[in-house]
């Protein structure tokens, strides 16, 4: 059917451009189950959006974006960005799904709880977890919505800066860390495809690294990346006004660090984010 032929034309062409990306950037190769996993992906959204029937084999939920958008009017670029975005989604729910076995590193003051694993590819992931007094819906407006406006009440952040839309639920952003005398680590910036999925009622914000052009390296900044980021907002069962937050993020923050201080900077980072949203939101973790 024309539907099939333009969902295979549009696979083949965003696995084909997300390979060849220029610059740093460029993704391994793809694994057979991961193809077609990307290959459904993609047809349910053309599926959606063209005809409203869909295919089977849907591995997520994909709304129906306000305004009169369709994957037709998407360009080669933005249909690589949104297929990174559902590859980076689709391995974040295969860890969640999976029983790791995570070994708790810290319990922070702010209520939550930190676990780690050592996971292929990846290497070593941190898991956060707590429950917020917040809707699910407000903190999604917070960390997807509003991400530009993350520096006013996250001092950790200098700049941040959405560098295209892709649709509704795609962004490509650009963030840059504050400076801090004395940080081991030094100032990074970031160069993301960040992707909101949702799942029944959950909402999932995932973002790796990716390129873009024209984005030159930041004078004082050490480029990193993020191999996954994913956070969780799954309303609390009984009680939508608290939401059960977490967090799987795993970074190379590039430059000699020893791996005795990145282990412990970022949980640390991840406990300083939360801290800081619960102070912007006035609220405090659920008991």
């Amino acid at each position: 059917t024309m539907l099939q032929a333009t969902a295979k034309l549009c696979c083949g062409i965003a696995h084909d451009h997300l390979r060849r990306l220029p610059g740093k950037y460029c993704s391994p190769p793809l694994q057979p189950q991961e193809k077609r996993a990307e290959k459904r992906v993609l047809k349910a959204m053309l599926s959606q959006h063209l005809t409203g029937i869909p295919l089977g084999g849907d591995p997520l939920e994909i709304p129906e974006p306000a305004g009169d958008i369709s994957p037709c009017h998407f360009s080669r670029v933005d249909l690589s960005y949104i297929a990174q975005g559902e590859r980076a989604l689709q391995q974040a729910l295969s860890i969640l799904q999976e029983h790791t076995s995570w070994q708790t590193e810290a319990k922070l003051d702010v209520g939550a709880v930190v676990s780690s694993a050592t996971l292929p590819g990846l290497g070593k992931v941190f898991r956060t977890e707590m429950v917020l007094a917040v809707p699910a819906a407000q903190l999604h407006r917070e960390l997807f919505e509003k991400i530009e406006q993350m520096p006013q009440w996250n001092p950790t952040l200098s700049h941040v800066k959405v560098l295209q839309h892709v649709g509704t639920d795609t962004l490509v952003t650009h963030e840059v860390t504050a400076p801090s005398p004395g940080n081991l680590v030094g100032q990074r910036d970031f160069v993301s495809v960040r992707h909101c999925g949702r799942r029944k009622t959950a909402i999932y914000l995932v973002g790796s690294a990716t390129h873009i052009e024209p984005l030159p390296l930041q004078e004082g900044c050490i480029r990193a990346e993020s191999r996954l980021s994913c956070i969780v907002l799954q309303p609390l069962a009984g009680d939508p006004a608290c939401t059960h937050f977490t967090w799987l993020l795993s970074m190379d923050l590039k430059g000699w660090i020893p791996v005795s201080v990145v282990n412990r900077v970022l949980p640390q980072s991840q406990a300083d984010f939360i801290k800081h949203l619960c102070q912007h939101l006035s609220v405090t973790a659920c008991p």
